[in-house]
């Protein structure tokens, strides 16, 4: 079987060759790659620009951000045929196409922000290790730990008020640094896309700005969404704690907290939607008013046949709805949590829309093609590109944020 056989439908006028061969991971991968750039933007807007609001959740965004990354290549590695090959991006890196580009911003974004957490995280590491190894008798859990932080501090034990300023000092700097080269990971993406000459969905000069700005808000709402969800776990735990352990935070301290970053962060995030909605339409009117030679089906993708995904889910559900939730006074956690779930759900639809409406029309220009997504995989090929795949995906980040908080805790003050 052909790949794309599976799960493509056809209609009217299609070659015998065409099928929608990039499917649910293709849209995972900008999707991805979008959070990670929009969580590192979200915590440079404290260790840049000194938005000291944002102190919190800067911590926060920052580990996220570094727990997403390894998985902005998972995407690519399930769709490929032959992924032990995909190495061969990292390993031969050059400029004279995008994907290959990949691997020197890839792993250059991924130095900064690695570098960024060890000088956030050096005072913790230091401490943690002189205190086990004062320690005699430590037993095999302590022993581990010990060597964990003993190497994580690279030899050094200077954490003196000097030694913390120059800390901080190296984290502005890499943060500024790693802003365009975060932009530039995701607008490259873009770029692939609106760099296809032979499709007329994909060729527009503005897809890298509008993947970059669409990035940056689902990587703050998905920052935001998380950060809730952890900090009403603490509260639950908070509650059964605090009676024994008094000096830990009590549930109210944790909710005016919560409610005090949600707030501030929704604000930023207002902003960016509102620059991506602008881009997003201001190309939707041009393509119009151009009325280019394939206007006629890429009119009947748009208004006819994807209506429904691209009006009703992305710019209904995904962002008007989102951004009259934001702007009524006296925001709410429940309100901020529907809100930031409805921006995810509109930015997925856009990745959706640009990946597999470019593929539903036929390069006759005379016929349609339909993806049906395989939900309950019967081969490999089929959990891959179907929607186990996906949540694979999704869920891979928050299992490794999860154990990258054991060893960097984003709740406990470093500096």
């Amino acid at each position: 079987m052909v790949h794309g056989e599976a799960w493509t439908l056809k209609e009217f006028f299609t070659y015998p060759n065409e099928y929608i061969y990039w499917t649910i991971q293709i849209v995972m991968y900008p999707f991805m790659t979008g959070l990670v750039a929009g969580a590192f933007v979200l915590s440079s807007l404290y260790h840049v620009f000194g938005v000291t609001q944002l102190k919190g959740i800067a911590r926060f965004s920052l580990v996220f951000s570094f727990a997403l990354l390894p998985v902005a290549m998972l995407p690519l590695m399930l769709h490929l045929q032959q992924p032990q090959r995909g190495i061969e991006v990292m390993m031969t890196p050059h400029f004279t196409s995008a994907i290959a580009a990949f691997g020197i911003v890839f792993s250059t974004y991924g130095m900064i922000v690695a570098s960024e957490l060890w000088f956030v995280y050096r005072k913790h590491f230091v401490e943690n290790a002189l205190k086990l190894r004062e320690i005699d008798d430590r037993n095999l859990s302590e022993h581990l730990w010990h060597l964990l932080y003993t190497v994580l501090s690279l030899g050094t034990t200077d954490i003196s008020h000097e030694a913390l300023e120059a800390d901080e000092r190296a984290v502005k700097k890499l943060a500024a640094a790693g802003i365009p080269v975060a932009c530039f990971l995701h607008g490259y993406a873009g770029f692939i896309f609106g760099s296809v000459k032979a499709n007329a969905l994909w060729m527009t000069p503005l897809m890298p700005v509008i993947f970059i700005c669409s990035a940056v808000v689902s990587g703050i709402a998905l920052c935001i969404l998380t950060y809730i969800i952890t900090m009403e776990i603490r509260k639950f735990l908070a509650q059964r704690r605090h009676r024994e352990h008094p000096e830990l935070p009590s549930p109210d301290e944790l909710k005016s907290a919560e409610l005090h970053v949600v707030t501030m962060t929704t604000k930023y995030l207002v902003m960016f939607l509102v620059a991506a909605i602008t881009l997003e339409l201001l190309d939707l009117i041009f393509r119009g008013y151009t009325a280019m030679k394939s206007w006629d089906i890429l009119r009947s993708v748009i208004y006819e046949r994807d209506f429904v995904n691209i009006f009703v889910i992305q710019y209904g559900l995904g962002n008007l709805l989102p951004f009259i939730i934001f702007l009524t006074p006296g925001l709410t956690i429940r309100r901020a949590l529907a809100g930031t779930s409805l921006v995810l759900l509109g930015v997925f639809m856009m990745r959706w829309n640009v990946v597999i409406g470019g593929q539903a029309f036929s390069s006759s220009l005379s016929g349609f093609m339909h993806y049906v997504l395989p939900v309950w995989p019967d081969s490999m090929e089929t959990y891959k590109e179907g929607l186990m795949g996906a949540l694979t995906v999704a869920i891979v980040p928050f299992c490794l944020f999860y154990l990258l908080n054991k060893v960097m805790p984003v709740f406990k003050d470093t500096h």
